[in-house]
């Protein structure tokens, strides 16, 4: 299976809600693309944002934060990627940095977030 395939395939173990499932396709795919490079792997930021989302969905709270994270080191401005981080830093309990992060989320425009300054 190409690629292309297999993150079509995490897509919709996601949507049927087997978060774990696509975790496991897309950590395999992110796998094997940065080996192809030999490097981080620069470009994958769909890739590693749907593996994000399904760290979040499936409770792997310090793997959806490093994913997220990484999405965020290549695309600074991905609002929903700031979201994210905001949401997993808040189920983590880590409220302050959650806050912090929100902030960061709303300014970028993140859905659901108004930007106030206090």
């Amino acid at each position: 299976m190409d690629p292309y395939e297999r993150y079509h395939r995490a897509g919709r173990q996601f949507d049927l809600k087997d978060y774990s499932g696509a975790a496991r396709t897309l950590e395999s795919l992110l796998m094997d693309l940065t080996a192809e490079t030999d490097g981080p792997g620069h470009g994958l930021t769909h890739v590693r944002l749907l593996l994000a989302r399904s760290y979040y969905h499936s409770a792997q709270l310090a793997r959806a934060e490093a994913a997220a994270r990484a999405v965020l080191a290549e695309a600074p401005t991905d609002a929903y990627a700031a979201l994210l981080l905001a949401r997993t830093l808040e189920r983590a309990s880590r409220v302050d940095e959650a806050r912090e992060a929100m902030r960061v989320a709303a300014a970028l425009g993140a859905p659901g977030t108004s930007f106030a300054v206090a």
